[in-house]
């Protein structure tokens, strides 16, 4: 008797042979546009025609576990985005509302910092993004390209803001709003974890 898949893998797997493809497709297509990346683009990157991807998309071809880990890689999200319930799952409430248990990560390859999807979905003109970053974590030297007006408030612990020649330290309870471009630099100074709810108004994360 075949022994089920009990790994991750195996049950990412399973999960893409018994659901159709069109909610995965549609959730690729929507996390492409929010990062403003092209069609054609998006299949240079991970070697597959323009025709094709425009059909995995669409849901018209299937989509393998290969194909969808470039995407993923290229998209800056983890595998497991794709197969979030929240993702399959079509209820009243989904398109409206984010339980806790099924936020979306993304941007995993940032050491010490976490981000989750607050909104339902990227296909409106607000997103909501919960960062958790560990004691020391940053966002980097070249910190964050903003692409349009975003803002912030401070759920928990301290953050360092660095805009403009500006360091503002923020503590539990500040908000913040920011121009539409231009850089800015974060990190955690403090010993304990911080977490920032951002908005971002017609904005790509």
């Amino acid at each position: 008797m075949p022994v089920k898949p009990t790994t991750a893998t195996g049950r990412t797997r399973k999960k893409l042979q018994q659901n159709p493809s069109a909610p995965v497709g549609r959730q690729i297509r929507e996390l492409r546009r929010s990062r403003g990346i092209t069609l054609s683009e998006l299949a240079d990157d991970i070697g597959r025609s323009v025709g094709h991807l425009s059909e995995l998309e669409r849901g018209i071809s299937p989509i393998t576990l290969d194909t969808l880990d470039k995407i993923a890689v290229r998209l800056d999200v983890s595998i497991s985005w794709f197969f979030s319930a929240g993702t399959l799952e079509e209820t009243p409430e989904s398109g409206i509302v984010v339980r806790r248990g099924r936020r979306r990560e993304l941007n995993l390859s940032r050491a010490g910092v976490r981000e989750e999807l607050l909104s339902p979905h990227l296909t409106g003109g607000l997103e909501m993004i919960l960062t958790t970053f560990a004691p020391g974590a940053e966002t980097g030297v070249e910190g964050r390209q903003r692409k349009g007006e975003e803002g912030g408030y401070l759920v928990s612990g301290e953050l360092e803001l660095r805009i403009d020649g500006q360091e503002i330290l923020l503590q539990a309870g500040d908000s913040f709003q920011l121009p539409a471009e231009g850089r800015h630099w974060c990190r955690n100074p403090g010993k304990v974890e911080t977490q920032v709810v951002w908005v971002f108004g017609n904005a790509h994360f």
